[in-house]
């Protein structure tokens, strides 16, 4: 896994080993980046499910202001401070080694919405729902943040559920997906 574009091009990012473990392709996490680039300079952008950090760190190097990465797993906890300081961005984030539910309320309570949301779960557990459930009713989005769930092919998010956000579109790809959710109009 390495950094695409941006201030840390070209640099290698750890990452865990196993069959639990499922980083984003870089031809996958490339596409997601074209599609959010012009959002990207100067953003404050959430990681959830931060894992190694390879998305918050690909934001942080296109020119994101500042990202925090929730991630409760303490082997991922280390590999995302040692890829931030491999690629030195510790100084533009913030890792919050916690439940991502107790993250996002700990987020909640300082009450500055992000511009970008990114989270990947664990698939087949109905995380996106329940991690959006929250959003929606929180100070983290303001009406011009985006979020985006990469999720398993098969996961359906019922926005029916939320009174701000609603999917704008989908990216489908071969095992997976990206859903991007915006505010209602």
């Amino acid at each position: 896994m390495r950094v695409i574009a941006g201030k840390a091009r070209r640099l290698r990012l750890a990452t865990l080993d196993g069959p639990d473990v499922r980083p984003t392709t870089d031809k996958i996490k490339e596409t997601l980046f074209n599609m959010l680039n012009i959002h990207i300079p100067g953003a404050r952008f959430l990681d959830i499910f931060a894992g190694s950090g390879g998305i918050g760190i690909e934001a942080l190097s296109r020119g994101a202001k500042e990202c925090v990465f929730i991630e409760r797993d303490r082997r991922c906890h280390a590999i995302i401070l040692g890829n931030l300081q491999h690629c030195h961005m510790e100084e533009d984030a913030e890792l919050l080694k916690t439940d991502f539910m107790a993250g996002l309320r700990e987020l909640d309570r300082r009450g500055e919405p992000f511009d970008i949301i990114f989270m990947d779960p664990p698939y087949q557990h109905d995380l996106e729902q329940k991690a959006l459930e929250f959003l929606d009713g929180s100070s983290l989005i303001g009406p011009d943040t985006i979020v985006v769930a990469e999720a398993s092919i098969s996961t359906v998010i019922d926005d029916s559920a939320f009174s701000r956000l609603q999917v704008e579109r989908e990216k489908i790809y071969k095992s997976n997906k990206h859903v991007f959710l915006g505010m209602r109009e």
